[in-house]
């Protein structure tokens, strides 16, 4: 049914977005700014451009560049010793590779995504991974999506996604792929998919790609 199945990876293969969260949260509370999970969780699934803008919307005072490089080293620093796989990602990447032209479409800049594929394991199962550095038009944009079809020959709705964002499944759904939605930190509202799922696993299974 499937010829080819993509994986963002943030939140959706790996537990990143965790990470992010804690890091961010103390980011902002080195300049004063304690009550922020909301804005932390609409950065959610969107590229840093973005994320940029609604930081500055929300704090126009705030140093950004600042702000940045806390964050940023916080961040590494969590990921080289507490990065973890969401569950069943590794055997369902790795499982799949063999039977399906994989890959990952991700709104992260190339270097820290494919640090990130490595240090996890994941790298050498994808044919093709495409981030923020490839596209005009990030997530919810459905180019990135699109682009990953083409690098592999294959149509859009022969296409399999796995998404944990609201913006990530929106871009495949506009992409007219079959979009399998598991929530990370954000509940799904469904809108954008056409399976919310409790796990990867679960998804894998209804989309039959899976015992």
């Amino acid at each position: 049914m499937f010829d080819a199945v993509f994986f963002d990876l943030d939140g959706t293969l790996v537990d990143s977005e965790r990470l992010t969260m804690q890091t961010g949260a103390a980011a902002f509370a080195e300049q004063g700014h304690t009550d922020v999970e909301d804005l932390l969780h609409s950065l959610v699934g969107i590229d840093q451009a973005t994320s940029a803008s609604l930081i500055l919307s929300r704090f126009p005072q705030l140093d950004l560049d600042r702000l940045n490089t806390t964050w940023h080293a916080s961040f590494l620093a969590a990921q080289a010793v507490d990065l973890l796989l969401k569950p069943g990602a590794f055997d369902i990447v790795h499982g799949l590779r063999d039977r399906h032209a994989l890959a990952l479409v991700t709104s992260s800049r190339r270097d820290p995504a494919e640090v990130r594929l490595v240090q996890a394991g994941l790298r050498p199962a994808f044919r093709a991974v495409i981030t923020r550095d490839d596209v005009t038009a990030p997530k919810p944009h459905p180019e990135p999506y699109l682009l990953a079809a083409t690098r592999l020959g294959v149509d859009p709705a022969r296409c399999l996604v796995f998404e944990d964002s609201e913006p990530g499944a929106q871009a495949a759904f506009a992409a007219g792929m079959t979009v399998v939605q598991v929530p990370d930190i954000i509940p799904a509202s469904g809108q954008f998919a056409h399976h919310v799922a409790k796990s990867l696993t679960d998804g894998a299974r209804w989309a039959g790609i899976w015992t």
